[in-house]
């Protein structure tokens, strides 16, 4: 994985645009970024997954690359238990199909014997994904920080992401070449991309001018790629550098998405449509009980799908195969009312569009099942 073009950071999905995985992807679209970092794993724990266990962050990556997007999974780290939170890492990659990694290592592995720590969590981490993209997130400049185990990560790591956050000032050229320096006289060297500041404080705040700069600044000393913290922060706060990071002109090349990861990304945007775009004029749509034709039948059908059976229903890819014309994919749902763990499709293409759809799943009623429990309760 070549990681170029600008990104952003997003913390918390929930409150990003309000959740709206179509807002989410059409931003990014609209900003010409190249790739998105979501936190996927803090510690031990996973991350933007809620109590009743939805998960926020394998959606989302689906649209964005049905977008043409590539995504990372960012994860703070303690070292603490640098096993376990190896195997989170790893877990949560596997579930949620990001990109890339990146190991968000501050203060707490400045502590006497983290290196130690560093060595297991890193060694762990390339026992089970030996060729997978990892990316180093830590201070800017590594002079003031001997204590973190720069080699004990870098060793193991394709980049390295400093966070340039050039707060309380507003010179991120000078800070950039001063970070890059330090970083190229450090063993091992890793390509950098450097994280600016897109966010305030109380008494700072970074402007439009700044992030012009910076970018800048990157692309003038070689550097293939520029993120920002944060997203959310961003938009509400600071509008304008928001507008100045969007239009900034980095060249990217969007990637094609397969047509499994489309219908699903255009399944969550909750609009029958969109959904109904993706097939020939003639497009036929099999199931069990009958067999439709044509884009007007076709968007009545999801329309009662995802207003009536599956209202405000997340959907996620859990595997697709195929080639050329031939597709097979499964998948799951999770709506206000209901739940499919069954879905299985196949599509017939024909110049990229499909042509023929056969589907079956099952739809489970969660308040028949609520209202069965309380009956056996009372």
């Amino acid at each position: 994985m070549m990681i170029s073009g600008k990104g952003f950071f997003i913390w918390k999905i929930q409150y990003c645009e309000g959740g709206d995985t179509g807002a989410i992807v059409d931003l990014a679209r609209e900003a010409n970024l190249s790739y998105v970092l979501l936190k996927i794993a803090d510690g031990t724990y996973s991350y933007n997954v809620d109590s009743s266990g939805r998960d926020y962050v394998t959606p989302l990556v689906q649209s964005l690359h049905a977008a043409g997007l590539q995504v990372l999974g960012w994860h703070y780290v303690y070292g603490d238990d640098p096993l376990g939170e190896a195997n989170k890492a790893i877990q949560r990659i596997q579930q949620t199909q990001v990109d890339g990694y990146v190991i968000d290592a501050e203060r707490e592995y400045k502590d006497p014997g983290k290196n130690r720590a560093a060595i297991s969590y890193m060694n762990r981490l390339r026992s089970v994904l030996p060729q997978f993209p990892i990316a180093l997130c830590s201070y800017r400049f590594p002079y003031y920080h001997p204590q973190l185990p720069w080699r004990e990560f870098l060793e193991k790591c394709d980049y390295n992401m400093p966070q340039m956050y050039w707060q309380g000032a507003h010179n991120p050229a000078d800070q950039l070449r001063r970070s890059l320096s330090e970083f190229q006289r450090l063993t091992p060297y890793r390509p950098m991309i450097p994280v600016g500041s897109a966010y305030s404080t109380l008494s700072w705040a970074a402007t439009p001018d700044d992030v012009v700069q910076f970018m800048q600044a990157a692309q003038s000393l070689n550097l293939t790629s520029a993120n920002f913290w944060e997203w959310t922060h961003c938009r509400k706060y600071l509008p304008d550098v928001w507008n100045a990071t969007r239009d900034y002109p980095w060249p990217t090349t969007p990637q094609p998405a397969d047509i499994a990861l489309q219908y699903i990304a255009a399944l969550n945007t909750r609009n029958a449509d969109q959904v109904a775009s993706l097939y020939t004029p003639s497009g036929v749509h099999v199931n069990a009980a009958r067999t439709i034709q044509g884009v007007e039948a076709l968007r009545v059908w999801y329309q009662t799908l995802l207003t009536q059976l599956l209202p405000n229903a997340t959907f996620i890819l859990t595997g697709y195969s195929g080639s050329g014309n031939n597709r097979h994919l499964t998948w799951t749902a999770s709506s206000d009312t209901a739940t499919v763990l069954d879905g299985n499709d196949t599509f017939g293409l024909l110049n990229d569009k499909i042509a023929y759809h056969y589907t079956y799943f099952t739809i489970s009623d969660r308040a028949k099942k609520s209202s069965q429990k309380m009956r056996e309760g009372i």
